[in-house]
């Protein structure tokens, strides 16, 4: 701050004396001493001044000393020493905020910098210990749990990764960029999702605001985002999600640069939407997914997606013939493969595809027939009976359609029931409409007569 310093018990002070001059003369001794083999003398020395630098709210010059203190430490491979004075500076009476945080951040450059694994743990478990609760140093707190995290996945405990990481509620953290924010959260997301924690992996996602996406330098982040939620939509089963997901990927610049990228994201937005349930938001969707105009160069997804948005009967082992082998071979050129591969999720989203025919099917002949028998749409849908009964059951209870079934006499009526005050509407409707037509007869009689009187 301009006017003061703040110590750690949150008062602010004022600085009383410049220290720099005595710091300047005495760190270049101590470092020496230091280098002699000295190091105990050369800290009690620089112990003594920090505690005039301290009490004199000197915030630059007790940064100075705190930072030398452990780099000497680190340079003469001392490590109970480095740990032990990490932790004695930063619970001194009145210490200075900045001071800690200066002394922290050079601390924090040494985690990467040694290699023996036990020493580099300790050294992480002492910051995070003297950072714990303390809002001036948890960017670097969070930093140094990311790193401890990274190295527990690598000894492969990912439960313990995830948990460590989890403890961070970083969304909280003002003073953190927004883009290491969502970084941290995407990691957090990726781990709950490698020990198949779905449901903890769905809260955290919402903590990204999909809006910062739209700004610049964010599209790794946006893909690898965009990619982690597929992961957890294709355990839920929602392929309505994962179609908006991958046309968020569609959208992203550095997708449609590239033909081959835009043209796989671009098959599995058609797959996904053509496999969601029938509402209303996905035939919006489906409507206007059909009127991109690069579909015009994939022709086969194209014209499948026709297939959904006609008003007509589809035969499902035409379609099975037609496109099995795009959908399911192991073409090269195919990049689609993965939705219908020969997986025990590929055969389930084969079995769904073979569903939305038939429910498409059954919602054309709701739209053209008034009254059918269970015969005869059996025969249409290529199913057996019960089997028609059982999906034209499913989608009455969806609310898809309306449709009564008269067992015994194996009829089925799909027309609604009219309210009476519609059925007397109608009849009024019918009747002016009829009396427009009389009347304007007449007038038109009455003209014809008049031209003739007239000759």
């Amino acid at each position: 701050m301009t006017d003061g310093t703040e110590r750690a018990d949150g008062k602010i002070v004022k600085m009383e004396m410049d220290y720099s001059s005595a710091v300047d003369q005495q760190l270049p001794e101590c470092e020496k001493m230091a280098q002699d083999g000295r190091l105990q003398e050369a800290i009690d020395n620089l112990l003594s001044l920090e505690k005039q630098t301290r009490t004199a709210s000197d915030m630059a010059s007790t940064s100075r000393i705190l930072v030398a203190i452990v780099k000497m430490c680190y340079d003469a491979k001392d490590w109970d020493v480095l740990n032990e004075n990490i932790v004695f500076l930063s619970k001194r009476r009145s210490q200075l905020k900045q001071a800690v945080t200066k002394m922290v951040q050079e601390c924090y450059t040494y985690v990467s910098q040694i290699t023996d694994l036990p020493i580099k743990l300790r050294l992480i478990d002492t910051l995070r210990t003297v950072t714990a609760g303390k809002i001036y140093v948890e960017i670097e707190r969070a930093r140094l749990t990311k790193h401890l995290a990274m190295i527990k996945e690598e000894d492969g405990d990912l439960k313990e990764a995830a948990a460590i990481l989890q403890e961070l509620q970083v969304e909280t953290y003002g003073s953190m960029e927004k883009k290491e924010k969502v970084e941290f959260i995407l990691e957090q997301m990726r781990l709950c999702l490698a020990i198949k924690d779905y449901i903890r992996t769905q809260i955290i996602s919402k903590k990204i605001n999909t809006k910062f996406f739209q700004g610049e330098n964010t599209e790794d982040l946006k893909l690898k985002y965009y990619n982690l939620m597929i992961q957890v939509d294709q355990h839920e089963g929602s392929y309505l999600s994962i179609c908006k997901h991958y046309r968020a990927i569609y959208d992203t610049p550095c997708i449609e640069a590239d033909t081959t990228k835009w043209q796989q994201a671009l098959k599995s937005v058609v797959l996904y939407v053509i496999l969601a349930p029938y509402d209303n938001e996905q035939s919006d969707l489906v409507h206007r997914i059909s009127q991109d105009k690069k579909l015009e160069e994939i022709p086969k997804y194209r014209d499948l997606l026709k297939l959904f948005t006609t008003m007509e009967l589809m035969r499902w082992s035409s379609l099975e013939e037609d496109y099995s082998q795009e959908l399911r071979g192991e073409l090269a050129e195919n990049a689609c493969t993965d939705v219908f591969s020969n997986t025990e999720e590929g055969n389930k989203r084969w079995k769904d595809l073979k569903n939305r025919v038939v429910e498409h099917n059954i919602r054309i002949m709701a739209k053209y027939y008034t009254r059918i028998t269970m015969k005869r749409m059996a025969e249409l849908l290529d199913l057996s009976i019960n089997e028609s009964e059982e999906f034209l059951s499913n989608l009455v209870v969806n609310k898809t359609i309306y449709a009564k079934v008269d067992r015994l006499a194996g009829i089925i009526n799909f027309q609604r029931p009219k309210d009476p005050n519609d059925i007397l509407n109608d009849w009024s409707h019918k009747l002016n409409s009829l009396m427009s037509l009389v009347n304007k007869t007449t007038h038109l009689i009455a003209k014809e007569e008049m031209i003739h009187n007239l000759q």
